[in-house]
């Protein structure tokens, strides 16, 4: 079984993150390659691996599967004893509605608060509507951390965290206040081994922005 993920730079894809947090978390061996993003080859490099013409790509024994949560979808079915997402139905949908809402969501934050690892930033994007999505996503944080008794969403690791990981570290480089739930939520990210390697990786890559 041949498994490789095809991401975009690690210091601002956050679409890439998701999926190979949500990878790593199954225990799968799998090649990760890496396509600088905004550089003069990057539409060409792109263009070879999927028909979509964006990263994250999944290359899976001949088959392609691109989107974020189309990938970490596939990667449930493929690992079910990595219980990608919750057992209990309710809880399942309910995992489900706040990915897609993160998956569809949140484009003030997206426009202002980028994904830029490595870089410090704080107060820098603060706008209104940037800081309305913030209240948003920390409420979330907030109602399924009380729910569940942490440390992640719904307790264990699901796909729901990997959909979040982003904007853990936006709220890092951009200096956005957090109170002791949603904070001790981004050291949870944070410490997981593939948030560590994907960190790692990010702080060598070339600054392209």
């Amino acid at each position: 079984m041949s498994l490789t993920l095809i991401v975009g730079s690690k210091r601002y894809s956050s679409w890439s993150l998701r999926p190979y947090v949500a990878l790593a978390h199954t225990g799968a061996a799998f090649e990760c390659k890496t396509i600088l993003l905004d550089t003069d080859g990057t539409a060409a490099a792109i263009a070879k691996v999927t028909p979509a013409g964006k990263v994250p790509v999944l290359h899976h024994d001949g088959q392609v599967i691109w989107d974020s949560l189309a990938i970490c979808e596939y990667l449930n079915e493929l690992y079910p004893a990595a219980k990608l997402w919750p057992t209990d139905r309710a809880q399942r949908a309910r995992a489900r509605a706040i990915s897609a809402e993160m998956h569809s969501g949140f484009a003030a934050l997206r426009r202002d608060m980028s994904m830029d690892i490595g870089a410090s930033k704080p107060g820098v994007g603060h706008t209104p509507e940037a800081l309305a999505d913030v209240r948003r996503v920390m409420a979330i944080w907030r109602e399924q951390l009380a729910e569940s008794g942490g440390p992640f969403l719904f307790g264990a690791f699901t796909i729901a965290d990997a959909m979040f990981a982003p904007v853990t570290t936006r709220f890092t480089t951009y200096g956005v206040d957090l109170d002791g739930a949603c904070g001790g939520y981004v050291e949870a990210i944070a410490g997981l081994p593939a948030m560590k390697q994907w960190m790692a990786d990010a702080r060598v890559e070339p600054v392209t922005r």
